[in-house]
Parts: C-alpha cells; sequence; structure tokens
C-alpha cells in the first residue's frame, strides 16, 4: 500500500528543481525604524552579523567572542544597500510591515573575517529541503491546513533567513495533497521519493490539551534526526523545529575552521568534446564557492587536466561535485565525466 501511494506522490505532487542553490551569503538584514542615516549606521552591524550567520550556520556566537568587536567594521566593508519592505503576518491573521536595510559587504573581505575569527564555513551551494506537516487538533489530521498558512509562511521567513532553500509540494487543483497522512505521521522520510540532491523534513504536530505536541524527522545529505517538542504555540513550535533543523544541517556540511585555507588539487575530467562543453565545464568549477581559481593544465581528445585552487581540503570538493549533478566521478574516483 505504502509502494502505491509513493507513486501517486511522485506523479502527482510537483517539486521545484533539486539541483543545490546558490546562497547569496554576503547580504545581510536588519530591521530598522527609517531610513535615517544615523540608524543605517546602528544597523549596519546587525546585517553584517546576519552575513556570518548565514556563511557559518551559527545562531548565535557565544562561543566566539571576537565576533561582537569585529563588526564594528561593517561601514568599512559595505559595498552597497538598499531597504525593501516585509510583510510579518501574526498568529491571529494580523499582518506587520518591516522595513529592513539590506546591505551587501565585500566578499573578499568578509572571506577573510571568517577565516581570522575561526568560523565554521557552510559553503553558499545548498540542497533544498522539502517541509512536511501534517497536523492532528483532535478532531481530523490533515496536511498543512490552510488556516495555518501564517505558520507556513513563518517558516518559509526562518529558513530564508537563515539561509537554507524550502521547496515547498505543492496541492492538487482542489487544494488536496495526494499523499497519505499516515505515510507523513509515521515519520517516513525514506518513503517520500525525494530526488537526490534533496532534504525533507516531516513535522507531525498534535493537539493535547492546551499544548502542541510536535515530532520532526529530517533527513539531509545523507544524515537523519528525529526529536520530539512542545509548545502552546504551534508557530513557535514549528518555527523552532525548523531552526533546530538548520543547526543540524548547517553543523553537518559545514567546513571546520581548521580545515581552511588553500589547497591545490589536481583532477581530471573526460567527456569534454567540444568548446561548449570545455566553457560549461570551467564555468561550472569557477562558481564553486570552495574554488579560489582553475588553472588549464593539458587539454586533448574530449580529456582536459585540471589544477584547483581551493579554499578548504579536497574532500570538501568531492562532496560539492556529488551534490552538483555536472561532474561524475569515475570508478578509479581519480577523475571526472562530464555530463552536462
Amino acid at each position: 500500500m505504502r509502494t502505491l501511494l509513493l507513486i501517486l506522490l511522485l506523479a502527482v505532487v510537483p517539486f521545484s528543481g533539486s539541483q543545490a542553490a546558490t546562497v547569496d551569503i554576503y547580504k545581510g538584514e536588519a530591521a530598522v525604524e527609517s531610513k535615517d542615516a544615523a540608524v543605517r549606521r546602528q544597523a549596519l552591524p546587525l546585517a553584517l552579523k546576519h552575513v556570518f550567520q548565514k556563511i557559518s550556520g551559527l545562531r548565535s556566537f557565544e562561543d566566539y567572542p571576537l565576533v561582537e568587536p569585529a563588526l564594528g567594521n561593517a561601514s568599512s566593508i559595505l559595498v552597497a544597500f538598499y531597504y525593501r519592505n516585509v510583510t510579518l503576518v501574526q498568529a491571529d491573521g494580523s499582518e506587520v510591515e518591516e522595513l529592513r536595510l539590506v546591505a551587501e559587504f565585500a566578499s573578499g573581505k568578509v572571506d577573510e573575517m571568517v577565516l581570522s575569527l575561526q568560523l565554521p564555513l557552510w559553503p553558499r551551494e545548498r540542497d533544498p529541503m522539502v517541509p512536511w506537516v501534517v497536523v492532528d487538533n483532535g478532531l481530523d489530521r490533515r496536511i498543512m491546513p490552510v488556516e495555518f498558512n501564517y505558520v507556513w509562511e513563518s517558516i518559509s521567513n526562518a529558513a530564508e533567513w537563515r539561509g537554507l532553500p524550502l521547496n515547498w509540494p505543492a496541492p492538487d487543483e482542489e487544494g488536496k495533497f495526494i499523499v497519505d497522512d499516515q505515510l507523513l505521521w509515521g515519520g517516513y522520510t525514506e518513503d517520500l521519493g525525494m530526488e537526490p540532491g534533496t532534504g525533507a523534513m516531516i513535522a507531525a504536530a498534535r493537539r493535547e490539551g492546551l499544548v502542541w505536541s510536535v515530532r520532526i524527522n529530517v533527513s539531509y545529505g545523507g544524515e537523519n534526526w528525529t526529536w520530539r517538542m512542545q509548545d502552546i504555540d504551534l508557530q513557535a513550535a514549528l518555527t523552532e523545529s525548523v531552526q533546530q533543523s538548520i543547526d543540524l544541517i548547517a553543523a553537518a556540511n559545514a567546513i571546520a575552521a581548521s580545515d581552511q585555507g588553500v589547497w591545490n588539487h589536481q583532477i581530471t575530467v573526460s567527456g569534454v568534446n567540444n568548446a561548449d562543453e570545455y566553457e560549461q565545464c570551467l564555468a561550472y568549477l569557477q562558481k564553486l564557492s570552495i574554488v579560489n581559481q582553475v588553472s588549464v593544465v593539458s587539454a586533448g581528445q574530449g580529456r582536459i587536466m585540471l589544477v584547483l585552487e581551493l579554499s578548504a581540503v579536497p574532500s570538501y570538493l568531492q562532496e560539492v561535485l556529488a551534490d552538483g549533478g555536472v561532474l561524475e566521478q569515475d570508478e578509479d574516483e581519480e577523475s571526472y565525466y562530464f555530463s552536462n
């Protein structure tokens, strides 16, 4: 029965593309009361702190006492700024407008600061996560009921702030999800049929008197976690569940400060048969955050030899390439095949 339901899910429920998204980690935001220059100067350190949070995957920097003083350099590394209005939906359905300063900082200077502060580095190529929420209010059990849309928006805002892409599952034209709620209630992330390069979170929430009891199952990058939590407010419980999910995901995928630096790593790529594929291959490697520079050693007969200057130990490059779907590692694990 579960196999049949899985087939229906894959056939009917659309998802966005599963390739890793490149997160803009050098732009930070801070809520402001006005566009006054003095207010902006006060908010810039908070925007830089947001950048550090997205880059490191850390929610707080209690274990990094040098971060707070370093935020005072925000004005000196500012590249550009603008403002945007964000609509926040409250639990009672009311909306609150928030003005935010969006500040872009010099990438090279930020990278230097991250390295000097010994912060972990969460690469900006990040697999999306698909969130599923099934709610049992004591009367019925439904998948992402519309009356809790403000909760789903809160989850999206939290994930966006932390720099984790979300791919929400879409219902059919009648607003229904063609997936058994029992599958979700059981937390069977392995049965969701997710494509490679996509994670999943299942949150099963049950109303128990005045309290919401939530069980969370997360599968991401080959890791699996499960835990429970309670709160009188469903929005607070589920938003915190996403925050904790991102804590775990970032910690599992971040590059430790001790593994950061400069390494030269040679790779061979076959299956590059024309000028267009040659340019595509080089462009793909050059845009990877872990790659500082690409040098061509030799090229010919559909095969190129490259030396990559990396910002972390080569094992992290292998993980990034495995998720990218552009270069496939050969069986001998010493070369790659261009498969785009």
